[in-house]
């Protein structure tokens, strides 16, 4: 009979019967097979649940599980009495998975004939072996729903990255006159950094860089949003400020003032040799200019903060020669190594000077290198977005 029991399991099992048809068969097998008059069996599911009970009528209208069960690691009759539990049933049956506790059985009203209940208690073994293979195969189920779900999030994570890697601009200038080059290290498949650089005519162009709080699905979601907005006005104004103060209502409007958004936004005319900027919050990009550094700070403060930007500043940089200007999100700076120390700005500086006279895409590069060798075993705190420009020739 229990050689009979086991292989019917066994094929209930490799027929994929659901949780629910397994322990029906469980409990026949106790019930009516083996004579168990009430049973209660505990499974770990995040916490300890009772996923079967039986034969106990009125007695538990709330079956709680005692964390007595925990220090019971054989099978043995119920010595302990602090609870409701071990006045009700007397014999226990852990289940472990090498010394990790999977269920806990509790048996009242044995049938000592058809269980054989002898001083060793020695065919109990046999129930303890049927709930570890229900059990696992609970586990088993369980643990492939979660893989199904992870491969499905995964998917889902996958398309969002190619849909946000549609959003960044496809291709940058690279002429002798105008050198454009952006890299982007997302913390997680998604995130909330964004750069742009749109050619409004033969000589003017409008870029930016962004960064939204937060991380994940939620970041990227705004930060699409607002690769939308900006398109958008883009057709109607290419004032700065009105782009900042519209984009800042949105901003709001689409979060309800619970995240905000640092942004440079900047536009370049190489016909008159110009450089206007608004930096609202972000980190300053860097600008190498007659051999030495400026930081382009002003602006006004993030979007998303107040409803109304107050005291927010344009600044617009003449140049009469070639520059590099090195724009970047946060997650540069926020890099940390080992000791907790972070990639500072001046480091930052000494590296664009190394490289200063390479193309962009070198530059980027080498920050990047950098951090990841600054970093050591850690990983990087956040998304790092990198957008570099240079200007190298008058002759437009």
């Amino acid at each position: 009979m229990k050689l009979n029991a086991l292989l019917e399991v066994t094929k209930a099992i490799n027929n994929n019967w659901s949780t629910g048809e397994l322990l029906d068969l469980y409990q026949n097998i106790l019930e009516h097979r083996l004579g168990v008059g009430k049973l209660v069996l505990f499974h770990f599911e995040k916490e300890w649940t009772c996923i079967l009970k039986y034969g106990i009528g009125a007695t538990f209208t709330n079956i709680t599980f005692e964390e007595e069960l925990l220090g019971i690691h054989e099978i043995e009759t119920i010595t302990y009495s602090k609870g409701q539990l071990s006045k009700n049933f007397e014999i226990v049956i852990p289940v472990f998975h090498k010394k990790i506790p999977l269920a806990f059985v509790l048996m009242g009203d044995v049938n000592q004939e058809k269980l054989e209940l002898s001083a060793a208690i020695k065919h109990l073994p046999y129930v303890q072996t049927l709930t570890n293979i229900i059990v696992v195969a609970i586990e088993n189920k369980k643990l492939y729903k979660e893989h199904i779900q992870r491969v499905k999030i995964n998917k889902e994570l996958e398309l969002a990255q190619n849909m946000q890697h549609m959003l960044f601009p496809r291709q940058l200038p690279h002429t002798e006159a105008l050198q454009i080059a952006a890299k982007y290290l997302p913390h997680e498949q998604v995130g909330g950094d964004y750069y742009d650089f749109i050619q409004l005519n033969n000589h003017e162009f409008i870029f930016c860089i962004a960064d939204v709080s937060g991380k994940g699905v939620a970041a990227a979601l705004l930060m699409s949003n607002i690769q939308a907005t900006l398109h958008s006005l883009i057709n109607y104004t290419h004032n700065l400020k009105d782009i900042i103060l519209e984009l800042n209502k949105r901003v709001i409007a689409n979060t309800n003032s619970e995240k905000f958004v640092s942004m440079f936004l900047a536009k370049i005319n190489t016909k008159s040799q110009q450089l206007t900027y608004i930096n609202a919050g972000h980190n300053c990009p860097l600008l190498f200019y007659e051999n030495k550094f400026s930081e382009l700070n002003k602006g006004c403060t993030l979007l998303g903060v107040t409803h109304t930007l107050a005291q927010t500043e344009v600044e617009t940089f003449d140049y009469a020669s070639e520059f590099t200007l090195v724009c970047y999100t946060d997650g540069l700076t926020d890099t940390n190594n080992s000791n907790n120390d972070t990639v500072s700005v001046d480091t930052v500086k000494e590296i664009i000077l190394q490289h200063e006279s390479e193309v962009p895409d070198t530059i980027n590069e080498a920050l990047i290198n950098y951090a990841r060798e600054f970093k050591g075993e850690n990983d990087f705190p956040d998304d790092i977005a990198l957008l570099t420009i240079k200007v190298s020739d008058l002759n437009f």
